[in-house]
């Protein structure tokens, strides 16, 4: 009975691990390079942190299906890349392109460091003209001789 739990238990893992492999065949060792290379430069819509070949989503699995089947058809990257963008906008691609809606996205960073270096510099100029003054022996007995008489006036 145990040898019959342990069979049937190797071979569920072991389907389970199948169906989670996704086995593609292309017709040119270029075909496969340019696939590769498509689900890395593509971003997963819903992980958001990952690409379409380290992502396990559903939607990263049809995107992986889609990428495939177009290039099987003989897209080109182009092709593939601006299908991707009209179907699912600029999100999804890692390094989207220069304009007018991705402007904050190439520019900001550059401007936060910016902003970062001008408030430095200016605590680093005010720090330089703040003037320490020493108290003389004088001005230390000027000082007590004033607080012990507003001591007696307080009384």
């Amino acid at each position: 009975m145990k040898r019959l739990i342990i069979v049937l238990s190797l071979f569920i893992s072991l389907t389970t691990l199948e169906a989670a492999v996704e086995v593609k065949t292309f017709e040119s060792q270029q075909q496969e390079l340019r696939y590769k290379k498509l689900i890395e430069e593509l971003r997963c819509l819903v992980c958001q942190n990952q690409n379409l070949a380290g992502s396990d989503a559903g939607l990263a699995q049809d995107l992986r299906k889609q990428v495939y089947k177009m290039i099987r058809a003989g897209n080109s990257d182009e092709e593939i890349l601006d299908f991707m963008v009209t179907r699912y906008g600029d999100f999804v691609l890692y390094r989207p392109p220069f304009k007018a809606t991705t402007f904050l996205l190439w520019i900001g960073p550059f401007i936060i460091l910016a902003i970062g270096m001008l408030v430095l510099i200016r605590f680093i100029r005010q720090r330089k003209n703040v003037v320490v003054t020493t108290i003389t022996n004088n001005d230390k007995e000027k000082l007590k001789q004033l607080l012990d008489e507003d001591k007696e006036q307080d009384k």
